[in-house]
């Protein structure tokens, strides 16, 4: 009897731990494929990116694949918010001198880098202050300096009033990641060695050509509030994200429908219709901003004014967009440096000279200018189709006013390294995200490509700084951009346009704002 019971009883033990055996490899199963366990964790999301960015360090790169990648790395003092206002973010409250030349950041406490150490003040003070070095919206900040208070205070102080500081600083675009100071210090001309910030995702591997890894930082100190925008409260809900890169559209349309990725930053703009067929997937556009033609105006053809405005009279926007984007969805006429959604500051001023087609006025103006038939460089990349395929159109448009363009094929990281070069190209048309204010405008930096520079933007861009409020400000815009277009013509916008995100069903709670972000996103089954 007793023999009996004691094998029942090992018989039942025996069966538990099959049971136990199996419902664990079940789940190591479901993590391994991504699937909810329960938890409210996933193990693993897979994003498929079209090109490489070319840096993960913030200030350095302007391309949009390094802030895609790095903004769930690396936090910064203030944000933006869904309706595109700067709030604090690393920083708990802000005060403003009454003179406005000193902005006092207190700091949120207990805030832990990637490598287990506090933030405090001395790591902010040489993050920003190698931001106001190095990048084009701190180089707005001209004589701004930044200095440590107490360990969790920092002093920003202007020599002029800035009155679109914090918004120049919460932009997404070259953004001011907040890292270690010692990472900050042993950082080489070409960025920083090591990638530790903030986030909620931390860096873990890059194999060049093939992915990038991050992983859940488990210690992430998060904001008490509710998510709006790039701020509120961030919560990592998966384990392992990776950046897949892939560049072939068709591979990437593949994924998509095998299961392979869970997202897609760059879907081919041919195949937008038929993803809207899908019911399995989501189409996510999300405004970007302008596609334009940049000008080299340092050296060659360029440098010459009249030479510009007899090529942006012979641009015909609507076929360059059209082949560039394909679907009405996707792109939209519009000749405002900054679009419509940046509602204090959209301006139409200078519109007459947008998309004006007008071959016979290029000529008469080609005549006037000291072009004399050379071959004009075109430089561009297949890496994005969308430019690729506005540059064929372009070229075609301008040799049939009499301009010889040759067009120069690269990938798209050599493209971003011989624009540098003013001895390498004459024309080059890519994206530019919208920023939150026109003084982070890129195309209006002396720095940036094709080299601007006129006493005139000086003036009103400092105009703008130092308005009183928003009218004053808006006043110095319109004149600004009316003289752009009219006069010096530093760029010609080709029009407006949208990305599109894809995520398959088992995507929830992800937001596309500004180009996604991947805290607060879920997988489910």
């Amino acid at each position: 009897m007793v023999v009996s019971r004691f094998k029942s009883v090992l018989g039942l033990l025996i069966m538990m731990l099959v049971l136990a055996a199996c419902q664990s490899t079940e789940n190591e199963s479901n993590q391994a494929n991504g699937e909810d366990t329960g938890s409210g964790e996933s193990e693993e999301l897979r994003v498929s990116i079209s090109i490489q960015p070319p840096t993960l360090d913030p200030p350095m790169s302007t391309a949009t694949k390094t802030s895609h990648v790095a903004r769930n790395i690396f936090e910064t003092l203030v944000t933006l918010n869904a309706e595109y206002q700067p709030v604090p973010m690393l920083a708990d409250t802000i005060d403003q001198s009454d003179d406005r030349l000193t902005y006092t950041f207190h700091l949120r406490e207990g805030v832990l880098f990637h490598n287990g150490k506090e933030m405090v003040a001395e790591d902010v003070v040489a993050s920003m202050n190698r931001w106001l070095d190095i990048s084009a919206g701190g180089k707005l900040l001209e004589g701004a300096v930044f200095e440590e208070g107490d360990p969790y205070t920092v002093l920003l102080k202007l020599e002029t009033p800035i009155a679109d500081v914090l918004e120049i600083m919460a932009d997404h675009v070259q953004f001011p990641a907040i890292m270690p100071k010692e990472i900050v210090d042993t950082a080489e001309a070409s960025g920083v060695t090591e990638y530790i910030g903030t986030g909620p995702f931390q860096f873990k591997e890059w194999r060049q050509d093939q992915y990038i890894h991050l992983e859940k930082f488990e210690d992430y100190v998060a904001v008490d509030a509710p998510a709006d925008g790039f701020s509120g409260k961030k919560e990592a809900f998966i384990n392992n994200v990776y950046f897949m890169i892939v560049p072939d559209p068709s591979t990437t349309f593949a994924g998509l429908q095998t299961g392979e990725f869970d997202i897609v930053y760059d879907v081919s703009n041919d195949q937008y219709e038929q993803l809207l067929q899908d019911e399995a997937l989501s189409t996510r556009p999300y405004h970007f901003g302008s596609l334009i033609l940049s000008y080299n105006k340092k050296e060659g053809p360029a440098t010459d004014q009249k030479f510009r405005h007899a090529l942006n009279a012979a641009i015909n926007s609507d076929d360059i967009m059209q082949a560039g984007f394909v679907h009405e969805d996707l792109f939209e006429i519009d000749s405002g440096y900054m679009t419509k959604d940046r509602t204090n500051w959209y301006s139409d001023n200078g519109s007459e000279f947008y998309n004006q087609a007008d071959p016979e006025k290029a000529k008469q103006l080609l005549e006037e200018s000291d072009y004399n038939g050379e071959p004009i460089t075109l430089l561009t990349s297949r890496d994005y189709e969308f430019i690729y395929n506005a540059s064929v159109v372009l070229q075609e448009q301008l040799e049939q006013v009499g301009i010889n363009v040759e067009l120069e094929l690269y990938d798209w990281p050599t493209v971003l390294e011989m624009r540098q070069d003013p001895e390498l190209w004459d024309l080059h048309i890519n994206g530019t995200a919208t920023p939150v204010t026109p003084s982070s405008l890129l195309f209006l930096n002396y720095d940036w490509v094709g080299w601007p520079e006129h006493p005139k933007i000086d003036e009103l861009l400092a105009g703008i700084k130092d308005a009183v409020d928003q009218e004053e400000a808006k006043s110095h815009w319109d004149e600004l951009q009316e003289f752009a277009w009219a006069d010096y013509l530093p760029i010609s916008i080709l029009g407006q346009y949208s990305n599109v995100i894809v995520t398959t069903d088992k995507v929830v709670d992800f937001s596309e704002f500004e180009g996604g972000f991947l805290w607060n996103t879920k997988l489910v089954e």
